[in-house]
């Protein structure tokens, strides 16, 4: 059994690609579940196979312990932890060849609460990969490609596991998806892209960043994906395969 995690800010497409890939890897004859892990999930795009909301009531907890939104999800993801054997007990029931977890909506409750760790590192698998999206629509400026690349890095610090970038939403706009990339595969276009807006504090701090990751490599590739046209799900496949099974690509 293998293990993929989603992850990324809010909006950035982590349930909607958690339904195509399930799909995906159903197409190819691959036995795939999903894992819900957002206790504050309302409404999803697929049904959770299996679901943390089935062992954690964000609304109860908010009454029982008199906590706001915010408080009540803190306390909820720590939760996590505590239910994950009843989540493993759950998933081997399906006996799978994929689990594919749908992490929290807010990124920092599952990267930098303990619990977020301790799920990666403690759910059952094979080999674990984990998908971290950038969103195209937060990534389309220098200084916010800058940021998300700043919470990339934070994550595979983190949850020190194999991570895989992957730019969403290419299909709304093309053009900005290849200057993005192009930030990517040749960092001197966002080093002048940056250079647009000199001076300033702001400016001094994303240069001193952008040298610092240019120099150390930390600038990552991310793999252009759409979950509406599916365009980039095979190289996608590939890429996780290389991680999760030693190289063993798919086609189409």
């Amino acid at each position: 059994m293998y293990v993929i995690f989603l992850t990324g800010t809010a909006g950035s497409g982590k349930s909607t690609l958690t339904s195509v890939l399930k799909k995906w890897y159903e197409e190819r004859e691959s036995y795939a579940i999903t894992l819900n892990l957002d206790p504050g999930a309302i409404k999803l795009p697929y049904e959770p196979d299996v679901d943390i909301r089935q062992y954690i009531d964000v609304q109860q907890i908010m009454e029982e312990y008199e906590l706001g939104p915010n408080g009540a999800m803190v306390a909820a993801s720590d939760l996590i932890a505590v239910n994950l054997e009843k989540v493993k007990e759950d998933i081997e029931e399906y006996k799978p060849d994929y689990v594919i977890v749908d992490t929290p909506g807010q990124l920092e409750l599952f990267a930098f609460r303990e619990s977020g760790p301790y799920v990666a590192h403690n759910l059952s698998g094979e080999n674990r990969v984990v998908l971290f999206l950038f969103d195209f629509t937060i990534s389309s400026t220098p200084f916010n490609f800058l940021s998300t690349t700043l919470l990339y890095n934070s994550l595979k610090l983190r949850l020190n596991l194999p991570q895989i970038p992957v730019l969403t939403k290419i299909d709304m706009n093309r053009r900005m998806a290849k200057k993005i990339m192009d930030w990517c595969t040749d960092p001197h276009t966002l080093e002048k892209d940056i250079s647009v807006e000199k001076g300033g504090e702001r400016y001094l701090l994303a240069t001193e960043i952008f040298r610092a990751f240019s120099r150390l490599s930390l600038i990552p590739v991310p793999l252009p994906v759409s979950a509406i046209t599916w365009d980039g799900m095979l190289n996608l496949g590939s890429a996780i395969a290389n991680i999760l099974r030693g190289g063993e690509e798919y086609s189409e």
